[in-house]
């Protein structure tokens, strides 16, 4: 039995006409790029590429990677395609290594997000009769702006309240009776930890029953215990601020990764050499933004590694379905010749009892050597227990099984390691 969608004319389009629809789109974009703004148009005269070369949706690979640092160079409204009167919100990335990423909206655009969270969150189960809990910071950061736009577009009651001041979180939550909750997984955690300390049972005093989280990266070990901490379906979202926010792709039921590909068209390149890969193999995602008008964003670089298949899903769904995130290209760490990616720790972390969910992985060089630790807290009854020897090798032993890689790891106090309501920093360097 197939689930109920929201938009079933885009989301179960059958494979060949969703191609000759991105093919359509695409060639639009490209004359719409190619007429609005010099920056994109000598890029495409530079490759040799016009907008009559674009005939099917494998013409995208004739038209040159658009890079972060391309973004940083045109700061702040180089590639905007309209008019600066059409712009009716603005939004950017943090700008933690540099100028941040600015993404500006016209109303159309507007309209565009709102649809594609709408069935995104709609595919993770949210419906009108929800009250959703918008635990993402507000600011010119997308997250927040675009779950509140695309439940209300469904009709739940958003309780617009932000990150931060954790325990009035917990008196809404339990107040307003929240249904949904959307942040980061390692905030909801915190949530917990605060919820515990109030004297509550957050399995079962509140009347949660989703999880709608994005902005960083968790391992399926890490789902585990959320859903089993707060006893919810926690579902994953992944949007960038350079193609529109959140909205690009979302779980459905059977949490599967599927992509609004009639939106952003989606490509797997080897992230070495730009070359395309073949579905399933596994690369960096490279995004094209099919319809957007004020920022259009023509085969940008994510630096994110994962993999596409265009296999058959059972909730109904024909959209593209990406695999999980394994982690970015700019966050793997060489190690004595070893692959290294902080999700790869989690979920080698997470398998160990009497581990808890709070752990920092400590990143050291001398020279050009890189050495790494682990520093977990463990929970407070198995800290009491004490022999924390043994919970450091047992947690060491998980890493090597999976790493071929022996990993220091070291028990520290529980509450020792910083707290974050937003994006947790599992990596630090010394």
């Amino acid at each position: 039995m197939t689930a109920e969608l929201w938009n079933p004319k885009f989301e179960s389009m059958k494979p060949d006409e969703l191609k000759k629809l991105q093919a359509k789109r695409l060639k639009n974009l490209v004359k719409h790029v190619y007429k609005n703004n010099k920056y994109y148009k000598q890029k495409l005269k530079n490759a040799g590429v016009g907008p009559d070369d674009i005939k099917t949706v494998k013409d995208v690979e004739k038209i040159p990677f658009l890079t972060k640092s391309d973004l940083r160079e045109y700061y702040p409204f180089g590639l905007v395609c309209t008019s600066h009167d059409d712009i009716v919100e603005v939004h950017a990335s943090s700008g933690t290594t540099g100028k941040p990423v600015v993404g500006p909206y016209t109303r159309n655009d507007v309209e565009l997000w709102a649809e594609v969270m709408a069935r995104s969150l709609y595919a993770n189960g949210l419906r009108k009769s929800d009250v959703m809990q918008n635990s993402y910071g507000y600011g010119l950061f997308t997250g927040a702006h675009g779950f509140e736009k695309g439940a209300q577009k469904i009709g739940a009651n958003v309780i617009t309240i932000s990150s931060g001041n954790t325990k009035r979180q917990i008196d809404v939550m339990k107040d307003f009776g929240t249904t949904a909750i959307a942040c980061t997984p390692s905030y909801s955690l915190y949530m917990a930890e605060v919820a515990e300390e109030q004297g509550y049972d957050p399995a079962k005093d509140f009347k949660l029953r989703l999880g709608l989280f994005g902005a960083e990266a968790w391992s399926e070990e890490m789902r585990t215990n959320v859903e089993k901490r707060w006893n919810i379906t926690a579902h994953e979202h992944y949007g960038l601020t350079e193609i529109i926010g959140p909205g690009v792709v979302s779980e459905c039921e059977k949490k599967h990764l599927h992509i609004n590909a009639d939106h952003f068209l989606p490509e797997i390149i080897d992230p070495k050499t730009g070359e395309t890969l073949e579905s399933g193999e596994e690369g960096e995602l490279v995004f094209t933004t099919l319809t957007k008008e004020a920022f259009p964003a023509i085969r940008f670089r994510t630096k994110d590694l994962a993999a596409i298949t265009e296999e058959t899903c059972s909730c109904g769904r024909t959209l593209p379905i990406q695999s999980r995130i394994k982690g970015r290209s700019d966050d793997m760490m060489k190690v004595k010749g070893v692959i290294v990616f902080p999700s790869q720790i989690e979920a080698a972390l997470m398998k160990v009892a009497g581990v808890s969910d709070n752990y920092q992985i400590v990143k050291t060089k001398k020279g050009d050597m890189t050495s790494l630790s682990v520093e977990v807290e463990p929970t407070d009854d198995r800290y009491k227990q004490g022999s924390l020897d043994d919970l450091e090798e047992q947690a060491e032993s998980e890493i090597y099984s999976i790493l071929n890689l022996h990993v220091s790891v070291k028990a520290i106090e529980p509450k020792t390691i910083p707290r974050s309501t937003g994006k947790a920093k599992r990596v630090i360097e010394r």
